[in-house]
């Protein structure tokens, strides 16, 4: 049923170039050249252009599990404090961008760092072709601007990383085992805002992978139940993404290069200072922007990649 509405939005889209072009025709042959007409005809066309931008868009989603929803986990790297403080914007900038385009932003991990902001954040995007958009945002990010936290006032740098992987769930693949004998299950006392907000009683879930030592949590929900449910549910997506890079043998096809979370390995740069600018390093866009940007505008850097990834990248039978 899914494949079916999912193919149905397809020529739903499809249809609707097709009436916005019928549309502009109609235009030329009743007003011709009439005051006006020309300002409908190129207002129905610029929105046929966009439609087509969307579909061209959605034509690079053909790699399994491109369709999926998306798992993001984003790291604190060096900078500190400032580096926590990052990692928590980067959050908020993808939660934000999930919302804007009308998708499912769920957060099942938070890890406090101990000033300011998460040295860990880890968050569900459900939608069509969210991990194929998402994906594109894997890697090193890097942050130039002067610290709130620095009583002088000075420029800082600081670095998070982000990782993508496919939400996969229970019945998507048959070739994932996951033993329970393999499993250890920890259980803890979720975070909470303190006072009478603290937790008494342990509802959060650690799972480890001890053959693979992989490690997932939630601690969201409201019963343990639930978070072992959503830990699960992580666990599986990071073994599936763990036997598509070992069964590939170019792993930059599906990861892109692994990179220490440091100076010289970040993807993209966000410069608030002394200057504003926001440049991709793998495809070279760059906007002046930046509040757009953080406040979740990020699709003018996902398309680029996609094109450059659809060109030196064949797609994954």
């Amino acid at each position: 049923m899914k494949r079916i509405a999912d193919v149905r939005n397809d020529v739903d889209a499809i249809a609707a170039v097709e009436r916005l072009l019928d549309e502009a025709l109609e235009t030329l042959d009743v007003l011709g050249d009439e005051p006006g007409a020309e300002a409908d005809v190129d207002a129905a066309l610029a929105r046929a252009q966009a439609e087509l931008d969307g579909l061209e868009m959605a034509a690079n989603f053909d790699r399994p599990y491109d369709s999926h929803g998306a798992i993001v986990t984003i790291r604190a790297g060096a900078g500190g404090t400032d580096a926590a403080d990052w990692t928590q914007m980067l959050e908020r900038m993808y939660l934000k961008w999930a919302k804007n385009r009308g998708f499912e932003g769920a957060v099942v991990e938070e890890a406090p760092a101990d000033e300011a902001g998460l040295r860990l954040a880890t968050f569900f995007v459900r939608g069509k072709n969210a991990y194929g958009m998402l994906e594109s945002e894997r890697g090193v990010h890097r942050l130039v601007r002067i610290s709130p936290f620095d009583q002088q006032h000075r420029r800082q740098t600081s670095f998070a990383e982000v990782d993508v992987v496919p939400e996969i769930e229970e019945g998507d693949v048959e070739d994932i085992e996951i033993r329970p004998e393999d499993l250890r299950v920890e259980t803890f006392k979720a975070s909470g805002a303190g006072g009478q907000y603290v937790n008494k009683t342990e509802s959060a879930v650690r799972i480890i992978h001890v053959p693979t030592n992989t490690i997932v949590a939630s601690q969201q929900e409201r019963s343990q139940m639930q978070n072992r449910d959503v830990a699960m549910n992580i666990l599986r997506a990071k073994l599936v993404q763990r036997e598509r890079e070992e069964r590939e043998a170019k792993l930059e096809e599906l990861r892109g290069e692994r990179r220490a979370n440091e100076w010289g390995s970040q993807i993209r740069s966000y410069t608030l200072n002394p200057f504003q600018l926001v440049k991709d390093h793998r495809t070279g866009v760059e906007t002046g922007n930046t509040e757009g940007v953080l406040e979740g505008d990020i699709e003018p850097f996902i398309w680029p990649y996609l094109q450059a990834r659809g060109r030196l990248s064949p797609s994954v039978a």
